[in-house]
Parts: structure tokens; sequence; C-alpha cells
């Protein structure tokens, strides 16, 4: 089992920049691909970003140049600076963990291919 918890979400202008972090604890941290998911008001959940242990990184289409994902190994921590923000990046922002193994459908930008979630932490930004 793997806990995550979340920390860094808040209010912030547009324009402005957060950095988010997820703790995990539970396993051996580096032997998980980590994922930043966010749900907007009334919309699905979509896929921010992802970083598996080789440090390879992957955006969602509207993050790229804006968000940069990174992790700690030693501190068993994923990050997700955001900057640039705007309003329409407000929502509740999710951590999510899964063991490193092949995929058999679809790739780190995909909901169901993560084993463990976190509880989420809310992004308001005002305009």
């Amino acid at each position: 089992q793997v806990q995550l918890v979340e920390s860094g979400g808040g209010l912030v202008q547009d324009g402005g920049s957060l950095r988010l972090s997820c703790t995990a604890s539970g396993r051996t941290f580096s032997n998980y691909g980590m994922g930043w998911f966010r749900r907007a008001p009334g919309k699905e959940r979509e896929f921010v970003a992802a970083i598996w242990s080789g440090g390879s990184t992957y955006y969602g289409e509207y993050m790229k140049g804006r968000f940069t994902i990174s992790r700690d190994n030693a501190r068993n921590t994923v990050f997700l600076q955001m900057n640039s923000l705007k309003p329409d990046d407000t929502g509740v922002y999710y951590c999510a963990a899964r063991l490193l193994r092949a995929f058999s459908s679809g790739g780190p930008n995909v909901e169901k291919n993560y084993d463990y979630w976190g509880q989420g932490t809310q992004v308001t930004v005002s305009s």
C-alpha cells in the first residue's frame, strides 16, 4: 500500500505560480511512476504531468512550457511547479502512483493506469 499526501495548493492571481508537492509513504518510491491529474469544476479529471523512474517526463497538451514535474527519490516526493497560471487551471490537483511495469493499454497520461491516489489539493486562480 502507498499513501500519497499532496500539499502546496492555494489561491493565486492570474499569471502567478504555485509549487505542489506530493509525498509518498509505504513502499520504495523509486519503484513508482508518479503523475499529476486535475479536475476542474464540472469537468472530467485530466492528465497534467508524469515522471517515470528514469526521469522521463510527460505533459498534458495545455501544460507544456508552463508546468514542470520533478521528483526527489531521497525525499519520496514529486513536485509540480506551475507558472503563468490561468483561471482555467483552477481545480483539484491529484497525485497518483503506478508501480513500474509494462502498460497493457495507454500510457502515463491515462488515469486508470495508476494504482494509488492522493486526496487532492485545491488550486484556485483568480482573474
